[in-house]
């Protein structure tokens, strides 16, 4: 890999690392915060929604724009917005300013999109899945280590986590400013001419190259949603954990997601390749949403919880990776846009439809996961099936 492109891998993992922090430093604290502020549990609910909302709508913009203009002042921009959201939470002199900074983090959350498009524009097709699992580690990094810092600060303020991350922020801004390259070489040729077009958004579903990817991916994100939703009051109901214990198996959870990605994902795609990999992951994923529903012992829990952890880290950077393999060059940024639109449908969906549920019966929402992800395992051994007989053809 060129030293250009290792600097791009590296400046697009710290952006992730940004995001994740961003979500696991205010997720800990948002409703605590914001009950300060005299919000009602329902205009919570909204609160947390506005984030997923807004970047629904962002993600395929921006990473459109991308691919007219260029990844880099749309990264610098978007990173810049992130900041500000940031800061604006923390001195927000009204409960408006936390839907305002809300709404400003999902947008600007859609440089996602962007970030990824970089690395298919930097690495080739063998090389592209480990750079998705390095970005996928990266997040896990986030992921793991957001609500220790938000644990560890809050001794100083309810509003340090979130300056904190504001202040990582603006670094990687900065950083991205002074030394990424511009990676897209086809600007203004992406064949939509639209730079927001919801018909392109429905259409990619039925395009037979890439629209059982999209779905999948969307059940997939689907299905993670209901299940993080439901693992606090289940772990607090059911379980009958403490707060911190459920910290620390979160935190445990992100160094297992960050082992998968960061170390097996490479060895296990260049051994089995993207698709088997994929099968396995979901199918693993299905077997212990399903177990978890009549699970009761904390010992098993926590085995089960890990396990469903180290086999999710598969699923996004190779989704990732297949989508970036049946996408042209010049439409990286626009099909990575398209991906992160589906899976903030999902984000959007899961928490509400885990909530119906859960006031059913609690460990409910894990059996609808896992029949998602049922459906999501019939689609890759599609996938499957269909590559294995044009390989026996070639």
């Amino acid at each position: 890999m060129q030293k250009s492109a290792r600097t791009a891998l590296w400046i697009i993992a710290l952006i992730a690392v940004v995001n994740a922090l961003g979500y696991g430093i205010v997720i800990p604290v948002l409703y605590s915060y914001s009950r300060s502020f005299g919000l009602t549990d329902f205009q919570n609910g909204l609160l947390f929604s506005i984030f997923s909302v807004c970047q629904f709508v962002a993600t395929p913009l921006i990473g459109r724009l991308s691919d007219a203009y260029g990844r880099k002042p749309l990264l610098i921009l978007s990173l810049f917005g992130t900041f500000v959201s940031f800061f604006t939470m923390a001195f927000a002199p009204n409960a408006v300013w936390l839907f305002i900074a809300r709404a400003l983090d999902g947008i600007t959350a859609g440089n996602i999109p962007v970030a990824l498009a970089v690395i298919s524009d930097t690495t080739d097709a063998k090389n592209r899945a480990k750079g998705f699992g390095i970005i996928g580690a990266a997040f896990g990094f986030g992921f793991t280590f957001g609500p220790a810092i938000s644990a560890l600060t809050l001794r100083w303020g309810v509003t340090t986590p979130f300056i904190i991350a504001g202040s990582v922020a603006a670094l990687s801004c900065v950083l991205t400013a002074l030394l990424l390259p511009e990676t897209n070489t086809h600007k203004g040729q992406a064949v939509s001419r639209h730079v927001f077009d919801f018909r392109h958004l429905l259409h990619a579903l039925f395009d037979p190259a890439i629209g059982t990817t999209l779905t999948i991916s969307f059940l997939v994100m689907l299905a993670f949603s209901t299940y993080i939703y439901v693992f606090q009051p289940f772990a607090v109901e059911v379980m009958r954990l403490p707060l911190q214990q459920i910290s620390i198996v979160f935190t445990v959870m992100g160094v297992v997601g960050l082992i998968s990605q960061g170390l097996i994902i490479p060895r296990t795609v260049k051994m089995f390749g993207e698709r088997p990999v994929l099968v396995a992951s979901v199918l693993v994923s299905m077997l212990t949403y399903a177990w978890l529903f009549s699970i009761r012992a904390y010992p098993l829990f926590l085995t089960v919880v890990l396990v469903q952890a180290f086999a999710n880290g598969f699923s996004n950077p190779i989704l990732q990776t297949l989508l970036s393999k049946e996408t042209d060059e010049k439409s990286q940024g626009s099909i990575m846009g398209v991906n992160a639109s589906y899976q903030s449908i999902g984000q959007i969906i899961g928490p509400i439809l885990g909530g119906i549920l859960s006031t059913i019966f609690v460990p409910l929402p894990f059996l609808v996961a896992s029949a998602t992800m049922l459906v999501a395992l019939i689609l890759s051994v599609k996938i499957l099936h269909k590559h294995l007989i044009h390989q026996s053809l070639v």
